[in-house]
């Protein structure tokens, strides 16, 4: 079962492509940016740590023996550029914060360290914070970190001049990461603390401009490239259509486009050049069957005037009619569609109505239920031709016939219902098909040529339409006649 399309989903080949470029270009600049985004968050947390790391390392030491060895600045990853001294300098501190470099404060020492109520540690950043410090064979015992608000930190508050730069350079709301190290049982505390940049939007502003002027760029040429290539599909369409509903071959389409394109439209000029052939053929080969046959019909008309037998004589002039009607309705059926005529604007319920009006003057049992007026453009004649048929069908098999014209939505219904007893499930479809009857035999009364409905699904087709054939149904599921509908779209 195939799957809906969404409303939103464009129909034509150029707008589906380009919905679909525009779609993988959205997920790839997504992924791009959430990539791009954790690169960057990784490199800040990286850099704050390893400022946290220098300030612990470098800490001065009491009178006891340093526990471990100088610091190597260029192992902490540049820590020690980004994390210089900058408690002396308030316009260092704003130029680190433009930056987004980490500002460290000086490291301090305490005997006892304890979270702040509400705190919570944070296990990444310990285990990375770990990792740094053992590249600089500091094996720490006890490592605490977490992150605060500068107006929760003791320190920052009591110190007021740092807070005032702290505050000027990183704002009100700025962060501070704290780190606490121990490094033997029962030892000191030493306290580093790293004010931690805001994030800089530079990057998601970069990718944005970035992602604008790929579709700008892939937008134009993909455009130019798929116009290339529907352009001469949508003039080829338009010539199919043309062709099917004139049936008259024109002026070779001119071949534009890839190769691919070329090929087809060349494909399609032979093909509508030898069809247009046959069909001109067909129509010549008619024309000399019809003089043929109808000149020989005529002289025997003539001549069975001659015939005594009055009973004889009317049996081989209704044989005659016979034939000419039967030849009549080849001619027809062959020629529906194979006219320039431009459809004219015509009245429908007045259309509907003569005719209607026709069988009732010849004593016929046709009654018109009911009519909505339609101006729609039709080939007048050929609709005429159509709605006989369908009437002398029903009356043929049903005895009555019940006409009926209304508008269904976009379409416009001509509906014949008789009271016969109707068609084989089975045989519906069969019964449009030429030389088809719903009697075998060559009565024309019961049987006839079985060109009727052949002849009005034909004209309903060069309509843009259908005939459709379906069995009423009485309550208890018994056939009570046939209806037929020449269904035609409404503009």
């Amino acid at each position: 079962m195939p799957w809906p399309k969404p409303r939103l989903w464009p129909r034509s080949l150029l707008g589906q492509m380009l919905l679909a470029l525009a779609l993988a270009l959205l997920v790839a600049q997504s992924i791009s940016t959430v990539l791009l985004y954790r690169a960057s968050e990784t490199r800040r947390d990286q850099a704050i740590l390893n400022a946290a790391a220098f300030r612990l390392v470098s800490a001065p030491q009491s009178d006891r023996q340093r526990p471990w060895r100088e610091p190597d600045r260029n192992a902490i990853q540049g820590a020690g550029k980004r994390a210089a001294p900058f408690t002396d300098n308030g316009g260092r501190e704003r130029a680190a914060s433009a930056q987004g470099l980490p500002f460290s404060i000086r490291a301090e020492r305490v005997m006892d360290f304890e979270i702040q109520p509400g705190e919570h540690r944070d296990p990444r950043l310990e285990r990375n914070l770990r990792e740094i410090l053992e590249g600089q064979g500091v094996s720490a015992r006890s490592l605490i970190v977490v992150t605060r608000p500068i107006r929760r930190d003791p320190t920052i508050q009591q110190r007021v001049r740092l807070r005032q730069r702290v505050t000027e350079a990183f704002g009100p709301d700025a962060r501070l990461l704290v780190a606490a190290l121990q490094v033997e049982r029962s030892g000191t505390w030493t306290v580093a603390r790293v004010v931690m940049p805001p994030r800089q939007g530079g990057g998601l502003r970069t990718i944005l401009v970035q992602t604008i002027l790929i579709f700008v760029i892939l937008f134009g040429l993909q455009f130019l490239v798929l116009r290339r290539i529907t352009r001469p599909l949508g003039l080829l369409t338009e010539r199919t259509q043309h062709f099917a509903r004139t049936q008259e071959p024109s002026e070779p389409l001119v071949q534009q486009g890839p190769d691919d394109i070329r090929r087809l439209i060349g494909a399609h000029n032979a093909m509508e050049a030898r069809i247009g052939g046959l069909l001109s053929e067909k129509d010549v080969m008619l024309g000399a069957i019809g003089h043929d046959l109808k000149t020989p019909l005529a002289a025997l008309r003539v001549r069975i005037e001659s015939v005594e037998d009055e009973r004889e004589r009317g049996r081989m002039a209704d044989s005659i009619e016979d034939i000419s009607r039967s030849l009549d309705d080849i001619l027809s059926l062959a020629r529906v569609g194979r006219t320039n005529a431009v459809p004219e604007r015509a009245e429908l319920s007045a259309l509907v109505g003569s005719v209607v009006e026709e069988f009732e003057d010849m004593g016929q049992p046709v009654t018109l239920a009911s009519s909505t007026r339609i101006v729609h453009p039709v080939h007048v004649t050929w609709l005429r031709r159509a709605l006989r048929n369908l009437i002398s069908n029903a009356l043929r098999y049903g005895g009555v016939a019940e006409v009926a014209l209304r508008r269904e939505g976009d379409e416009i219904v001509l509906r014949v219902e008789d009271r016969g007893p109707g068609i084989q499930e089975d045989r519906i479809d069969a019964m449009m098909e030429p030389f088809t009857r719903g009697e075998a035999s060559r009565n024309r009364d019961t049987g006839g040529a079985g060109l009727g409905l052949t002849l009005a699904r034909a004209i309903a087709e060069q309509h843009g339409g259908s005939l459709q054939l379906a069995n009423r149904r009485a309550a208890d599921g018994t056939i009570t006649g046939l209806v037929a509908e020449l269904r035609l779209p409404k503009d």
